[in-house]
């Protein structure tokens, strides 16, 4: 597996490598064309969820203590985890969307479309399943019964708000401030300034400095995380790229890169600052970063329902608010529950993802003349 995601991740780099330099000054657009904040704002809590706001607590001790990243500081790793080269991945889906898809439609083939309509609703509800064996972590002492109920509800808000788009781009602009509200809270709290949050942030570079050694996986958990991104990239590709406000090739692999990118390692400074001194998170803080986590659930879910539901024609016009609504909530309430029977793993669904990747590289390549010609 490790052999097949690396070959798959220089091959989707080269390419939009690419992409963003023989084609740099070529313009994307999409059909609801957004400006640059709300753009990156649905993008930013679309593709992410709780993972970012509370996985550092956990992984900055991991990354401390095992030999295989001994190489550079934990803040590094958790950064280049989440951060920066990952989000390449979303630039070519993206890219695709808006220049390649509407002109050779390779996701209305019939095996296509059903594959990947697969993969977006197992995702979805595979989202809703890690939330739900991830909360006791996430608080303390919750029972079974609140934690199926907080899931129930966190499905039905977003069912709720894939109604209509603009539901969805709205809470994506307010979770975005939401977050940037969190990381203002938890830093003045801390009392580290300044001056502490520049020297939590430098150890970032450590980052930059060894980019090389971040394309590949360097161990089981980077291999995780990998996969996961290449899980999420297509469908957030896809529903994403309806928003692209006019960027030319070269500012939206720049945008993509660089933007989600300054919030995260602003956030991880100051968690890592947090680690570094030995000062808990706890109280009010703790529910904060709680509740700005489950908002950012909803996002994610509520993104994926949207595409999915398009994809397969069962919109709200067609089947009316409640039945829309009641329709999702009981098909991925239901999955959740399956997955916790199942064996499944976010490395096989970025497999089939993977295979979809090779299966557009091939059409693409057949179709190259015809896609030359529009």
């Amino acid at each position: 597996m490790t052999l097949i995601l690396s070959i798959a991740i220089i091959i989707t780099m080269l390419t939009s490598l690419v992409l963003a330099t023989r084609w740099r000054n070529l313009r994307c657009e999409g059909p609801l064309p957004a400006t640059l904040f709300t753009f990156v704002a649905i993008l930013f809590t679309s593709g992410l969820d709780v993972g970012l706001i509370m996985f550092p607590l956990v992984d900055f001790e991991v990354y401390a203590t095992e030999a295989s990243y001994s190489f550079a500081n934990p803040l590094a790793f958790e950064f280049g985890f989440w951060g920066f080269l990952v989000w390449g991945f979303y630039f070519l889906t993206t890219f695709y969307f808006c220049i390649v898809e509407p002109k050779l439609k390779l996701f209305e083939i019939p095996a296509i479309k059903f594959i990947n309509n697969i993969v977006i609703v197992g995702t979805c509800a595979f989202t809703g399943y890690l939330f739900l064996i991830y909360l006791p972590d996430y608080i303390d002492g919750i029972t079974d019964s609140a934690r199926f109920a907080l899931v129930g509800a966190v499905i039905l808000f977003a069912a709720l708000s894939s109604t209509h788009i603009r539901f969805v781009a709205i809470l994506s602009i307010s979770s975005t401030w939401l977050f940037f509200a969190l990381i203002a809270g938890v830093w003045l709290y801390s009392g580290m300034g300044i001056t502490g949050l520049a020297g939590s942030m430098a150890n970032v570079g450590d980052y930059f400095r060894n980019i090389h050694r971040f394309v590949l996986p360097v161990s089981d958990y980077h291999q995780f995380y990998l996969y996961w991104w290449f899980a999420w990239s297509i469908m957030i590709g896809q529903f994403v790229a309806r928003f692209v406000g006019g960027l030319k090739a070269w500012q939206l692999l720049a945008a993509l890169l660089i933007v989600p990118s300054i919030p995260i390692a602003i956030w991880f400074s100051v968690l890592y600052y947090h680690f570094d001194n030995g000062v808990a998170i706890d109280g009010l803080r703790r529910i904060a970063m709680i509740i700005v986590g489950i908002i950012f659930v909803v996002n994610s879910l509520d993104s994926l329902i949207r595409l999915y539901t398009q994809n397969l024609g069962l919109t709200v016009d067609r089947l009316g608010i409640g039945r829309y609504i009641a329709l999702n909530w009981l098909a991925l309430f239901s999955l959740v529950l399956l997955y916790q029977f199942t064996p499944l793993e976010i490395e096989w669904v970025g497999l089939i993802v993977i295979g979809l990747y090779a299966a557009v590289y091939a059409l693409v390549f057949k179709r190259r003349a015809e896609l030359a010609t529009h």
